[in-house]
């Protein structure tokens, strides 16, 4: 059995975790892999081989994503539409997604075993049309559009070519369940389990009494066009997964629909997500 390491050293404990994380994985008759860029850092484990993560994504049974929320986002890019496993361990701030804790390396053993659940999390492709052809993009967690300068923009949103609604608002998330409980949770969004399959749309500030978050099936195909006058000089910024995408200009538009590819959550504890829930979402401010 072989995994590899995908450590963010900007965040706190991430070096010391990846560390541990090596020592266990060996102790437990594991191969372990990381990035050439982290020889240095792991010089003296030699257990550890040095290879691309290109590679690993192809030849790993299960790769370990060691920072927050960001990490594994950069992470489930190399493991789109493959059978390697992803596990995310948290040394950031809030790290929704993770399933384990840095405190938590122990139960690492376990991946020998096979004692854990997989959970096949849907992604959400978008494309922009452009005059030197579609560029494509695929995200786990949203699809973002909003003003460029941060004013009200104008859109209309379609589903299969039927009008579901025209919109004033800061912008618009369309996500994944795995995105619920990001940036769709704080605009106002509901919690839906990762392992359901459906598109979530949730206005930005909308400047309405009766706009809410509205869920398709996973099947729809949408489609958002800016309809904001060009007199006020405005173009929408389409970010995916905090990354930016493209420009959308008046009359310009985006489609997205379920992705054609999926990647594998690790859940090595039981019900992570739910646990995750109640001590992340659910603890006082204080």
């Amino acid at each position: 059995m072989k995994a590899a390491l995908y450590p963010n050293f900007q965040k706190r404990n991430a070096l010391s975790c990846a560390r541990e994380a090596c020592d266990v994985l060996a102790e437990a008759g594991i191969e372990v892999a990381v990035s050439e860029d982290f020889r240095s850092d792991f010089a003296d484990k030699p257990h550890v081989i040095f290879e691309d993560m290109s590679i690993s994504a192809d030849t790993a049974d299960v790769v370990l994503a060691i920072g927050g929320d960001g990490t594994i986002l950069r992470c489930a890019k190399f493991l789109l539409g493959k059978d390697t496993k992803l596990l995310g361990i948290n040394t950031g701030t809030l790290g929704f997604m993770a399933g384990l804790e840095s405190d938590q390396l122990d139960k690492l053993k376990k991946l020998k075993t096979g004692d854990y659940e997989v959970s096949e999390r849907m992604t959400l492709d978008v494309v922009c049309h452009t005059p030197e052809g579609d560029i494509e993009r695929t995200a786990l967690n949203e699809v973002q559009g909003r003003s460029a300068s941060f004013r009200i923009c104008d859109f209309e949103v379609y589903s299969e070519d039927y009008l579901v609604g025209r919109y004033r608002a800061d912008g618009v998330l369309f996500s994944t369940p795995s995105g619920s409980t990001a940036y769709a949770l704080s605009a106002g969004g509901p919690i839906i389990e990762p392992d359901l399959e459906c598109i979530e749309m949730t206005l930005i500030c909308p400047h309405s009494l009766f706009s809410r978050a509205t869920l398709f099936a996973a099947g729809r195909r949408l489609r958002m066009k800016n309809t904001t006058p060009i007199s006020k000089g405005e173009c929408m910024v389409i970010n995916v997964d905090g990354e930016h995408f493209a420009d959308l200009h008046e009359s310009d538009s985006i489609e997205i629909h379920r992705g054609k590819k999926n990647i594998k959550f690790i859940d090595i504890i039981g019900n992570s997500f739910h646990e995750s829930l109640c001590t992340k979402m659910c603890k006082p401010i204080k």
